[in-house]
């Protein structure tokens, strides 16, 4: 079973107060949070931009999840996540993104993640409540799985 999207992510890879110039920028912001975490090598960065070129990691809501290529899948030493938070916006090729979900990993670990990640987006309150958090622990918190309430 693959690991649940909170625990990839390690609190010092949190950033509530960012700042971007533009889209490029932010992306260069995560790729070294997610090197500065350990998770990758500073080669992911690149392969984190080239795919925004090819397809955008814009999702909705304010919400974009920058990640590499296949061909970047070496410079991953572990799968990580980062949460990088612009609360000034950042323009996302038209889009407004104020918040950042990064994602690093190997093989196809990024399948299990995203599908984790856009259950957790789809949910207008936990959207919400995780670009609106103010701890680092409020993150993981709205990342971790809900359980579901047995039916009777």
């Amino acid at each position: 079973m693959a690991e649940s999207a909170a625990r990839l992510l390690d609190p010092r890879a949190i950033r509530l107060d960012a700042r971007a110039a533009d889209r490029d920028d932010a992306i260069r912001q995560c790729g070294r949070v997610l090197a500065e975490a350990g998770a990758v090598t500073a080669a992911y960065t690149e392969s984190m931009l080239e795919r925004e070129r090819s397809v955008s990691t814009h999702l909705g809501e304010g919400v974009a999840i920058p990640h590499g290529t296949a061909g970047g899948k070496d410079a991953v030493l572990r799968d990580a996540l980062a949460v990088l938070r612009f609360p000034g916006g950042v323009d996302w090729n038209g889009h407004p993104v104020t918040l950042c979900i990064a994602i690093a990993a190997r093989g196809d670990g990024h399948m299990a993640i995203l599908a984790e990640l856009a259950e957790v987006l789809l949910d207008p309150g936990r959207a919400r409540r995780l670009r609106e958090a103010g701890t680092a622990a409020d993150v993981i918190r709205q990342l971790q799985p809900t359980e579901e309430e047995p039916t009777r």
